[in-house]
């Protein structure tokens, strides 16, 4: 599986690559969405950062990672679909800079929460260093399974108390469900957001990378 498989944009690292950072953007934007919070969790350029564009194409318009039927539950066709090959890219592109998944921090908001979710935890998934989900939920797909045996990715978790789109309660019972299990997770949830990221939770979140790669 190249690393082109999956359409994405590369922000180089200023030297040698120490880790990576890999951010999926939400329902019906793109590769660049995201691009710009790159520079913002990672101001050094450190890290290798990367952003893919989902590979499906739906109403309303814009590049999905999966069809929309009812929340929490994504489109078993489509999702099962685009899960092997966002897999098979993040392979490559671990592979290709030459970093190990111990260096290798998953983000993402909406849409891309979920597939943070599901790449960081999925059964058989190589496990990341950290995990940055805002506003989204742990998948809950036939024939797709999350892993939640130690050890854990660190994992931090973003959502607003007014989300119409995600409800925060699917927040609240990933926080609940990972903490139970033994994750070090950071739960953020912003009293006066909507479906959107609350540029404070995105302030701190460059001292939370390089903490999680340093304990990694």
């Amino acid at each position: 599986m190249a690393v082109d498989s999956l359409r994405s944009v590369i922000r180089p690292a200023a030297g040698e690559p120490e880790g990576l950072l890999v951010l999926f953007h939400g329902r019906g934007a793109d590769e660049r969405d995201l691009f710009p919070l790159l520079d913002l969790f990672d101001p050094a350029r450190r890290l290798l950062g990367v952003t893919p564009r989902g590979p499906l194409h739906l109403p309303p318009g814009g590049a999905h990672w999966y069809a929309v039927h009812e929340i929490g539950f994504p489109d078993p066709q489509t999702f099962t679909a685009t899960f092997g090959l966002a897999s098979e890219w993040l392979d490559a592109v671990v592979a290709d800079a030459d970093v190990s998944y111990e260096r290798t921090v998953l983000g993402g908001f909406s849409q891309g929460a979920v597939m943070t979710y599901a790449l960081g935890l999925g059964a058989g998934r190589l496990r990341p260093a950290g995990m940055i989900a805002l506003s989204g939920f742990v998948p809950t797909v036939p024939g797709f399974e999350v892993d939640l045996a130690s050890p854990l990715p660190r994992v931090v978790i973003g959502h607003g108390a007014l989300d119409p789109v995600i409800s925060v309660e699917w927040s609240r019972r990933a926080h609940a469900r990972l903490a139970e299990a033994g994750a070090d997770v950071s739960y953020h949830e912003s009293p006066h957001m909507a479906h959107s990221i609350d540029p404070a939770l995105a302030r701190e979140l460059p001292g939370w990378v390089e903490d999680t790669l340093g304990a990694a």
